[in-house]
């Protein structure tokens, strides 16, 4: 069946552009959200459609989009075309991304670009609130306790990890601003000048240090790469508050992405079960096969073992 059947599809499709036939349509692969997305051509000119049907305490199409057009609205995401909350539809102008690795002039270039665009974004117009991260993170943290798939040990590591973190948390503080909250390279693409922000379903107010952990975890690999992004971001050298907070914060974002995919194995096998010693390799081995388009991902296998080396990286 053709997207274009769907009918808030055509919908979007008809008030988008007088009609609901596409010239073309292929279906994309790679995210982990559950969203449908398609590069579709209508008269002869790309765009991308995203359908998202799901509902739960995060995913709300109403405040997603509402984040999505003040960063539209920034120039951060690419313009959106026709939005349509109560059926999930965004369609918005397609971007011919080109590899991250390729960026001009390297990774410090990228770096010091993916520094600028998160300020930017910091800087846009309040986004909805929604809850507090960690919050949001403790009820995620408790779900994956309450499963099987971690041995007992491995469950009560966890569990004091968590607090510990939590309770640092607590102390250091919150810097409300408007927060992207998943920034991968999934949700990052060049057009081989500039970056632009895709994917806004985690998207809502929250503290500054979640977009900059996210961003140092995956591209910063040294102490002089995150000093440089910290310096380009507040535009001065970071002060040792500054450096504290966001090594925190790294911690704790280490372990959101690790809970996210250990529950999602979880969730698929429920059977499964790990051993106490259960080995994988380092997180930095992990992300340079990623880095080089193997798609570890995209199997249960993979996904666990990225789980297993997050977690690692935050203890």
């Amino acid at each position: 069946m053709s997207v274009a059947q769907i009918p808030a599809v055509a919908r979007a499709l008809r008030a988008t552009f007088a009609t609901d036939v596409v010239d073309a349509e292929t279906r994309l692969t790679g995210g982990l959200s559950g969203a449908g997305s398609w590069r579709i051509r209508v008269g002869g000119i790309p765009y991308a459609l995203r359908v998202d049907t799901a509902r739960d305490a995060v995913r709300d199409p109403v405040r997603a989009q509402a984040c999505q057009g003040i960063a539209a609205d920034a120039l951060l995401t690419p313009r959106l075309r026709h939005a349509d909350p109560e059926g999930g539809v965004t369609i918005v102008e397609w971007i011919e991304a080109r590899p991250l690795s390729d960026f001009p002039g390297g990774g410090g270039a990228l770096l010091d670009e993916l520094a600028r665009t998160v300020r930017l974004l910091h800087e846009t117009p309040a986004f909805p609130p929604l809850m507090d991260y960690a919050d949001a993170l403790d009820g995620l943290v408790r779900g994956l306790l309450s499963r099987l798939l971690l041995a007992p040990a491995n469950r009560e590591r966890m569990a004091v990890l968590w607090d510990d973190l939590a309770a640092a948390g607590r102390a250091a503080g919150v810097e409300t601003v408007s927060s992207h909250n998943d920034l991968n390279p999934r949700n990052i693409l060049s057009d081989g000048r500039r970056l632009w922000l895709v994917d806004w379903e985690s998207a809502f107010a929250a503290d500054r240090y979640v977009d900059l952990a996210a961003v140092a975890n995956l591209f910063a690999p040294s102490p002089e790469a995150v000093e440089r992004m910290l310096s380009v971001y507040f535009g001065a050298p970071p002060t040792d508050r500054q450096r504290r907070r966001l090594a925190l914060t790294r911690r704790v974002s280490h372990l959101f992405y690790a809970v996210m995919f250990l529950t999602l194995a979880a969730e698929e096998r429920p059977d499964a079960r790990l051993a106490p010693d259960v080995a994988c390799r380092p997180l930095d081995q992990f992300q340079a096969a990623l880095g080089e388009g193997r798609p570890l991902l995209e199997t249960w296998q993979g996904r666990l073992e990225y789980g297993l080396a997050r977690l690692a990286a935050a203890d």
